[in-house]
């Protein structure tokens, strides 16, 4: 059995030619309906599900002549999504039926939302999906679908930012497609972060190519970093986590005061998740968000983008049970007088630089927003 029927993503035929990694002109592609189904949306996902549904015609495409290193790739693709193949009877245009293979979710995986389009999942998605399915086929062969199917959260924050970071520029004329040429580029590993390594050449500001360089990046999603502060009662309000890397440095003093931080979820806002990471970690509602910058964290090492806010919030109350516990959180806050918390920002008594920064910033602001 060498044919298929896609109801879902991969009849977006570009992400079906990624996936396979090969032009789809030797493949014979057809549509069909396979019927007694129908195709859902996923409830809080992007991608969609098929169910038996009696009377019901779920839409396709029937894709034949396909390959063992094309089901390879496609088992790994879907399998991190926990598919299963089932054979079916599909009917083609002209009437007639043929038995191909459908890839399933396991049942009661998932809860169907409305019924799926296609059109309507690519001009909200499609940009997105192909940005992850690029990330996640750089793995093939190097990372079993469990793997990917853990990391893949994290992948699609990361096309997320992918995205964004395509549309950011300040003029510089330089362009990277003709003074930077890349030799080899590798996907090494994957897990909540992503790390690729790279062999490349770019033009030196004498005009001419470098050496060959060997460099790797930390890959990472963009991120909010927003710091409450209460304007009437003068003050600030600070959590404070359990931080691994700083563990790991052997830090003796790995639980770090904080401003409230976060991930930009694929379809947020960096003032959407400000506002959702204020709720999750402190149980706090932003009034406002003063907007103090925005810059890459860490640019010789990681690919982490960070948008910086001051929330303008009314702080009343400190918890010891903020955010989630989905995440392994373990967050408790503290609110502190504007005029302490500048002494501790002097005595160097923070060690995170985005506090630091966001200090400043307000600092500079201050004035005005207590006058308004």
């Amino acid at each position: 059995m060498n044919d298929l029927f896609f109801y879902g993503t991969l009849r977006h035929l570009p992400l079906l030619q990624l996936v396979l990694g090969r032009p789809l002109s030797r493949l014979t592609l057809s549509e069909a309906k396979l019927k007694d189904h129908a195709v859902y949306s996923v409830r809080g996902e992007a991608f969609p599900m098929i169910q038996p549904e009696r009377g019901g015609v779920a839409d396709g495409l029937l894709v034949q002549g396909l390959e063992p290193e094309d089901f390879r790739r496609l088992i790994f693709y879907e399998g991190g999504f926990d598919y299963d193949l089932q054979l079916q009877p599909v009917e083609l245009p002209d009437g007639s039926v043929v038995e191909v293979c459908v890839f399933f979710p396991e049942p009661d995986l998932w809860s169907p939302g409305e019924l799926w389009s296609l059109q309507d999942w690519a001009d909200a998605w499609a940009d997105l999906t192909l940005t992850a399915a690029q990330e996640v086929m750089g793995y093939y062969g190097k990372a079993d679908a469990v793997k990917i199917a853990r990391s893949f959260p994290s992948i699609r924050t990361r096309a997320w930012a992918k995205l964004g970071a395509r549309k950011r520029g300040t003029g510089d004329a330089r362009d990277p497609k003709k003074d930077v040429i890349v030799h080899e580029h590798t996907h090494a590993y994957i897990d909540y972060f992503g790390m690729q390594e790279v062999q490349l050449q770019h033009r030196r500001n004498d005009g001419t190519m470098g050496s060959v360089l060997n460099r790797n990046g930390l890959m990472q999603g963009s991120a909010v970093v927003v710091l409450p502060y209460d304007p009437g009662r003068d003050a600030v309000l600070l959590v404070e986590q359990f931080r691994t890397p700083v563990f790991l440095i052997e830090d003796p003093e790995p639980w770090m005061w904080e401003p409230v931080a976060g991930m930009i979820d694929p379809g947020e806002t960096p003032q959407q998740a400000a506002r959702r990471e204020a709720m999750e970690e402190a149980q706090i509602s932003l009034k406002s968000l003063e907007f103090a910058g925005e810059a890459y964290s860490s640019s010789g090492s990681s690919t982490e983008y960070v948008y910086l806010y001051v929330g303008l919030a009314d702080l009343e109350k400190t918890i010891d049970d903020g955010g989630l516990a989905s995440e392994g959180e373990d967050i408790r806050t503290k609110i502190i007088p504007y005029a302490q918390f500048m002494d501790q920002v002097d005595g160097h008594g923070f060690k995170d630089l985005p506090l630091l920064s966001l200090a400043h910033w307000l600092a500079r602001n201050r004035d005005r927003l207590r006058g308004a």
